[in-house]
């Protein structure tokens, strides 16, 4: 008899690069930052640099599926991707805890306030950095999402609720992979939503552009 599905529960180790700007006092406000499909810590890092004001610090996690990318001439760079189709649902479970585990951590040690956290996220991160602030709708004091969609299962998922959070949400006219419609529809139905929500539209591709970070730049100042 073949008992199927059968499973041990395993610890792995989930990584993510930590920036804390020097001789401010603590704690200070968090930027948590999530890279898209196939990309890694690094790109996001970078990216949260140039829209972070200097006395916040920045957490920038990398996902736990690893692979390799052609990366032109014979050879290959490592990235990483959040989502698996089989079991999707594990895939954001372990993403959900381990937001909640980077603020425990750095809150705990004293270099964060809990109150001040913020997620920022590109493409394949916005959907899923949408389910946690829908799922834990106290956790945060502003979200990001740039060029990306929402949960499929919005309006069908009991768990969720409206975030708290102050939302700013931006997207391009010429996406390789959504349509402009579609992402007038997903603006639409945050607006309907979210009690604190702000979006934007950019002659711009899949991608962040100059006038993306300036205009999170200036979001983030008014916190």
């Amino acid at each position: 008899m073949i008992r199927e599905d059968q499973n041990v529960t395993a610890e792995i180790n989930l990584y993510y690069d930590l920036f804390v700007p020097r001789d401010v006092e603590t704690p200070v406000p968090l930027i948590i930052t999530v890279h898209g499909y196939a990309a890694h810590k690094r790109y996001m890092m970078r990216e949260a640099k140039l829209v972070a004001p200097e006395n916040f610090a920045i957490a920038s996690l990398e996902a736990p599926n690893r692979f390799y990318r052609d990366a032109g001439e014979g050879s290959y760079r490592p990235v990483a991707g959040w989502l698996t189709e089989h079991r999707a649902e594990e895939s954001v479970a372990l993403h959900q805890q381990f937001v909640l585990d980077v603020i425990d951590k750095h809150a705990d040690e004293g270099i964060i306030d809990p109150k001040r956290v913020y997620l920022h996220g590109f493409s394949q991160a916005c959907a899923l950095n949408f389910r946690f602030a829908l799922t834990y709708p106290d956790a945060l004091k502003g979200f990001i999402g740039i060029c990306g969609g929402i949960p499929s299962d919005l309006d069908e998922n009991p768990v969720y609720r409206p975030t708290n959070a102050d939302v700013l949400y931006l997207y391009s006219t010429r996406d390789e992979f959504y349509p402009l419609e579609k992402f007038r529809s997903f603006d639409s139905r945050l607006r309907e939503m979210l009690p604190s929500y702000d979006s934007k539209q950019y002659d711009a591709g899949h991608e962040i552009t100059d006038e993306m970070r300036e205009d999170i730049r200036e979001w983030l100042k008014d916190f």
